[in-house]
């Protein structure tokens, strides 16, 4: 397999280049980035480009001429080989003073540092109320699960107890419904068997 057929990766970003290119766009103020996106130390002065989102080196810095050097969108020799055509020989304003830089950086640790982990606390987990209909429906549903005291059905044992006592309640509704033989009771009043119509009385 030739060389030829390998595929480019990114290309190792240099801190200095011979390239006299310069990107039409407008200056790139480092008072717009924060203050851990850039280094203004002269050994690695870099920043975060706005376009690709990667470290880049600075070149120039403290010439007229201070620019972001050409570079790739990913890793160098890791990632493929994208040109970062918009942040690429972009000229960089420096308007922001090395101490206001580390004072900023100083604060941003200060601030992130006296941070405590917060214990989230997970809320209860509340039973779904039921539907009206739902509710309705247990309260008519028929108790056939419930059980007696020998853990039998209760149907069970109000179907054994009505055959037990069937046989007398049906011959309690018999007799009930026979006519008594005989007269009527001693002492009682004759029933009339006219119908009594009130007269009128005599002038």
């Amino acid at each position: 397999m030739s060389a030829s057929t390998l595929e480019r990766t990114a290309r190792p970003r240099r801190s200095r280049t011979r390239s006299r290119t310069v990107n039409a766009r407008p200056a790139l103020a480092l008072s717009t980035l924060k203050s851990h996106q850039f280094d203004l130390r002269p050994a690695c002065a870099s920043l975060i480009c706005p376009d690709c989102k990667t470290w880049v080196p600075i070149t120039g810095l403290g010439t007229k001429t201070t620019k972001v050097v050409p570079h790739d969108t990913g890793r160098a020799g890791k990632d493929a080989a994208v040109r970062c055509h918009l942040g690429s020989n972009r000229l960089v304003a420096v308007d922001v003073t090395v101490r206001t830089w580390q004072e900023g950086l100083e604060d941003g640790h200060a601030e992130t540092g006296h941070r405590r982990k917060t214990t989230v606390r997970r809320k209860p987990k509340v039973a779904v109320a039921p539907a009206v209909s739902q509710i309705a429906a247990q309260k008519q549903a028929p108790a056939d699960d419930e059980r007696g005291n020998d853990r039998r059905p209760l149907w069970l044992l109000r179907k054994k107890q009505w055959a037990a006592t069937g046989s007398a309640v049906r011959d309690a509704d018999t007799r009930r419904a026979e006519l008594p033989a005989g007269d009527a009771p001693l002492g009682a009043p004759l029933v009339p068997l006219k119908t009594l119509r009130p007269g009128r009385r005599a002038s």
